[in-house]
């Protein structure tokens, strides 16, 4: 799984014109899942994420997670951070991991946010076509890839 990690001031996601997800000070995640991404991959994610200390102390220094922040987290579905843009004008989809595969894990990595973790977490709609509009604080912006660890 890889996961660009950015923190944000605030965020919403809509749908057809709807806000279908909404957060304050927090962390956009877009979350991609390949094939032999596993539960393990989930797990040792949404352990990083939770524990990521990217938000400023009192003195300026990146020493706080979302926790201590009272942060949220949007998690968009994002198969296109699984392209590969080599070969060509036109990027390969091959692999990300299908909807039938990747939908599940994704779901999972956000229930374990909220459950294992006891963050507010927010969403779109896996697979729909949707609008993102935030405002990445810093600006921060962190790449993490299960396949790293």
């Amino acid at each position: 799984m890889r996961i660009v990690v950015q923190r944000c001031s605030r965020a919403e996601v809509r749908i057809d014109g709807e806000v279908v997800g909404r957060i304050g000070t927090g962390f956009v995640l877009l979350v991609g899942v390949t094939h032999s991404d596993t539960k393990q991959d989930a797990e040792y994610l949404a352990k990083k994420v939770a524990g990521m200390r990217i938000f400023n102390d009192d003195e300026g220094k990146m020493n706080l997670a979302l926790k201590d922040v009272q942060g949220q987290v949007l998690s968009i579905s994002q198969f296109s951070l699984h392209a590969n843009p080599h070969k060509g004008n036109r990027p390969s989809f091959i692999k990300a991991a299908p909807p039938e595969m990747a939908e599940p894990l994704y779901n999972y990595f956000n229930t374990l946010l909220r459950e294992e973790y006891g963050l507010v977490v927010e969403t779109g709609r896996f697979g729909a076509d949707m609008k993102v509009d935030f405002i990445n604080d810093g600006p921060v912006t962190i790449l993490i890839d299960s396949e790293d660890k």
